[in-house]
């Protein structure tokens, strides 16, 4: 009789373990998509939340990174966040911006003019619309990274405005930029990002656009020597959870996953600044030359051709972004 009373009292021990989160399987495993490599500033963005996270929860959540798009393209991703059939995405605003149409206000060049008040848009009101709007849509969004201002790499030296005429500058498949590089008189040339260097290297093109880390990254110093700061856009990467993953989620826990999100933004965001600034160094040691511009007179221009494409935002969202805007003193 003992011996059956022992064997309760285990049994009933080892049921109350596993209620508790004791073992093993208790563990919720999470896998993260990046469409860019394991080195970028994104993905290490995103090894840093993981790392963070295990540890806010004593390894309660783990959360495996795979990049190079393991989990498919940006917009793949989304849709499957919300089919829930990825767990935790990373998408570009412009990409996003197909979902949720009232971010396309982000798409507009010289919106901003220091990296302060990207970043107060994206913790501020504003950021708080794109989340409430992906939130019914079944993707929880829980932190902005970025890659930060976008800079032109040309072979012919652009010093001033009329420097751009006639020169071939790739952009992205994106309206905004299209009408933006026209107006300055360039010749604005979508194409694929995998075909840039090909075509600068075969003439092409005479330049393209990017964070200035990404010229040494893709190495395009080998084929072009100029780059002028004109700033001319802010590109983020947003990271949202599915709904089903999401659901898995202890109440108690969930506020650490943003607690975690939020260190590995500011981390990602001291990281993309060390990395850009590195560039500079590297770049100019490869006979690369730096020039600023006019970004006042560049704007000037941009500004009023982006209306015949500007898309219809709500004045809600307009007015949210120019509230966050302005808090930047």
């Amino acid at each position: 009789m003992k011996f059956f009373k022992k064997c309760a009292m285990v049994a009933a021990m080892g049921a109350a373990l596993a209620s508790s989160g004791a073992f093993a399987d208790d563990v919720i495993k999470l896998k993260m998509g990046f469409v860019d490599p394991a080195t970028s500033s994104y993905a290490m963005g995103g090894q840093k939340f993981a790392d963070e996270l295990a540890k806010l929860t004593d390894g309660k959540i783990q959360v495996q990174v795979l990049a190079g798009g393991t989990l498919g393209g940006e917009r793949e991703m989304y849709e499957g966040a919300q089919m829930g059939t990825v767990d935790v995405i990373t998408v570009v605003n412009t990409v996003l911006s197909q979902f949720i149409p009232e971010m396309s206000i982000l798409d507009e060049l010289f919106l901003f003019d220091t990296p302060e008040q990207a970043h107060a848009v994206a913790d501020g009101e504003f950021g708080k619309l794109v989340a409430e709007k992906a939130a019914a849509q079944g993707v929880h969004i829980i932190g902005w990274l970025e890659s930060g201002f976008r800079d032109t790499f040309s072979k012919n030296p652009i010093k001033e405005m009329k420097d751009f005429n006639g020169n071939k500058i790739r952009t992205m498949e994106n309206k905004m930029q299209i009408a933006a590089f026209n107006s300055l008189g360039a010749i604005a040339t979508p194409m694929p990002a995998p075909e840039q260097y090909t075509a600068l290297q075969q003439g092409t093109i005479d330049g393209c656009e990017n964070a200035v880390g990404n010229m040494l990254i893709n190495r395009y110093y080998e084929v072009i020597k100029n780059v002028t700061f004109t700033h001319h856009q802010f590109t983020y990467i947003l990271v949202g959870v599915s709904d089903r993953a999401w659901n898995k989620i202890p109440d108690e826990l969930k506020p650490k996953v943003y607690e975690a999100m939020k260190t590995a933004v500011a981390w990602q965001r001291n990281n993309l600044k060390e990395i850009n600034d590195n560039a500079v160094v590297e770049l100019k040691k490869n006979n690369v030359n730096f020039y600023e511009i006019d970004r006042d007179a560049l704007k000037d221009t941009v500004v009023p051709a982006l209306s015949k494409v500007r898309a219809n935002v709500p004045q809600e969202w307009v007015d949210a972004l120019k509230r966050d805007i302005a808090s930047v003193k």
